[in-house]
């Protein structure tokens, strides 16, 4: 239905506008570009405050990305990119939101994915996690320490600020990135933390040493137009 003249809508207007679409099939699903509907049928992993709303009979459980109280203060001291997790169980349906960023669907069919913590909204049971630890002083500075290695069968869900953009990295040519606007890479990279003040004034948001993800070798990395403030 199309708003009168001057933008506005009728309730009855505003109700089918808004409606929930159900489409029966896959656990998750965009009701929005900013909203994701989950069936949860068992247990599915969120990022921890992303609920917004849900029905049926659903519980919530905070947890850990890592094991060990070290490693977790590091994560708190160190890094605000890597968030903990919400355990969602049950039978019902959630509905999960970030900021009003947007959100990608992933469908994993065997291969992989690192994720920056923060663009990491929710994940299937079925898929496996692994922390990924980038050993560098430029990280743990910036905050890029950590990213989430996602693998193998079912359903993810990116967040970005604004519409994601992929390169390819191919041999002989190394990409750099901002860590604060890089939402993801391929398996087969690693990335190299590195400093470089004189690149301050055109890269980041200036101020300072300026840091960058180096990517080399054959894979993509995707980032996003936007720098998350990480700390």
């Amino acid at each position: 239905m199309s708003p009168a003249s001057d933008g506005t809508y009728s309730l009855s207007q505003f109700l089918t506008k808004t409606a929930e679409t159900d489409r029966p099939g896959d656990a998750f699903e965009l009701e929005n570009d900013k909203m994701l509907e989950v069936k949860v049928r068992g247990r599915v992993w969120s990022k921890l405050g992303a609920m917004v709303a849900y029905s049926g009979n659903l519980s919530f459980k905070r947890e850990g990305m890592l094991d060990g109280g070290i490693m977790k203060a590091l994560v708190r001291a160190v890094s605000s990119e890597m968030e903990p997790l919400a355990k969602i169980e049950g039978q019902g349906v959630a509905y999960l939101a970030d900021q009003a960023k947007e959100i990608t669907i992933l469908k994993l069919q065997g291969d992989a994915i690192n994720v920056a913590g923060h663009a990491l909204l929710a994940f299937e049971d079925t898929v496996e996690h692994k922390i990924a630890m980038h050993r560098s002083a430029a990280g743990m500075v910036s905050g890029g320490l950590f990213s989430v290695l996602l693998r193998g069968q079912g359903m993810l869900a990116l967040l970005s600020h604004g519409r994601p953009l992929t390169l390819r990295v191919t041999g002989g040519e190394t990409v750099y990135t901002d860590p604060n606007a890089t939402i993801g890479w391929s398996e087969n990279l690693t990335p190299q933390l590195r400093v470089d003040s004189s690149l301050k004034s055109i890269f980041g948001r200036g101020g300072g040493e300026t840091f960058q993800m180096a990517f080399q070798g054959e894979g993509f990395v995707v980032v996003q137009p936007y720098e998350e403030n990480m700390h």
